[in-house]
């Protein structure tokens, strides 16, 4: 497993995928009870069946699972075993808030830190790993503009501030450091920013499950809605594949209910 962390970490996959698939690869070493060297394409397929028809896990899990054995045995191992295919992902569209259920959730956050979070998850459409890891010299209130340093990929680029979240950050800006951070300096953590968002939920009625990604959704779906081009949208979430961003066509009711029925234009 050595091998295989020092290896993803040379690619510059992310830390949390490091440990993602050396926790899979052990998992079913575990299971089979076998030598890596000794592995073969029947044992991988044996993992694959037993995880889909006994552990019933879903298709987007054993896509991960046949992804991380097929890094270790076919990359690196050079044994070229893992060729078979998982059932395809099932495509669910992301659930997103309204405008009003949105500006409901801002009001019902406890703390002005808490909602000034929220309105920057929100006002940016940044994932929450980045929006955690800001600092106050990525920020240009000026230009009304932010960076994401080394975001999903290894990528910077940049994003957009309001004029509201830049008023409301400088009033607490600092010289340096990260903007959210807890008492000791360190960075707070993402299960912290989930139970502020829930909270914040549940006081504001809303019956949806909010997560802070629910809130880079609703960015995205109200900027669609609002006309701006879909090429921009993509850009500003960081899609590095135009088809993931286009999912929120599928998503805006809005420009549903643009479209006219062609039974109005015959009458």
């Amino acid at each position: 497993m050595k091998e295989l962390e020092t290896e993803l970490k040379l690619r510059g996959f992310s830390p949390r995928t490091v440990s993602t698939y050396i926790y899979h690869n052990r998992q079913f070493l575990k299971w089979n009870g076998k030598q890596p060297q000794d592995i073969q394409e029947a044992d991988i397929k044996a993992y694959l069946a037993y995880i889909l028809a006994d552990k019933k896990l879903r298709s987007s899990s054993a896509a991960l699972i046949r992804a991380a054995l097929k890094f270790y045995y076919d990359e690196i191992l050079k044994k070229n075993i893992v060729n078979l295919k998982t059932p395809k992902i099932a495509r669910h569209l992301p659930e997103v808030l309204t405008q009003e259920e949105v500006k409901s959730l801002l009001a019902s956050a406890t703390h002005s830190k808490s909602r000034i979070l929220m309105k920057l998850l929100y006002s940016s459409g940044i994932r929450l790993s980045e929006c955690l890891h800001l600092r106050w010299q990525d920020l240009d209130f000026s230009q009304k503009m932010g960076w994401v340093r080394g975001g999903k990929g290894g990528k910077d680029r940049m994003f957009i501030l309001s004029e509201d979240i830049c008023k409301e950050l400088e009033r607490i800006k600092q010289k340096n450091g990260l903007i959210f951070d807890n008492k000791d300096g360190k960075a707070l953590s993402p299960r912290n920013v989930q139970k502020i968002v829930k909270r914040a939920a549940e006081k504001a009625g809303i019956q949806k499950n909010i997560t802070p990604h629910k809130l880079r959704h609703s960015f995205a779906t109200h900027l669609l809605e609002a006309g701006t081009d879909i090429r921009i949208i993509q850009e500003l979430l960081g899609h590095s594949n135009l088809q993931t961003t286009q999912i929120y066509t599928k998503v805006s009711q809005e420009q549903l209910k643009k479209v006219r029925s062609p039974l109005d234009t015959i009458r």
